[in-house]
């Protein structure tokens, strides 16, 4: 038996990344703007700033490197 793979599975891992890192980045950018407001924030309870901070850039470049993979796979 041969395990599916290719193109197609390749292009939906891709999107998948893509799809989980913007999600990460919508939670962490919301808990940082409700953070600024309020005395907490919503989803994980304003952790802190500098972590939100990196966590919006870590799925910037999770973003970026399923873009360029999906770009190499053309």
């Amino acid at each position: 038996m041969q395990a599916v793979k290719g193109w197609f599975m390749d292009k939906w891992l891709c999107w998948a990344s893509m799809g989980v890192a913007g999600l990460v980045i919508l939670l962490f950018l919301l808990d940082f703007i409700t953070g600024l407001i309020m005395t907490s924030g919503i989803p994980f309870g304003f952790i802190s700033p500098v972590m939100d901070v990196i966590a919006i850039l870590a799925g910037g470049v999770v973003i970026f490197l399923a873009w360029d993979a999906m770009r190499d796979l053309r």
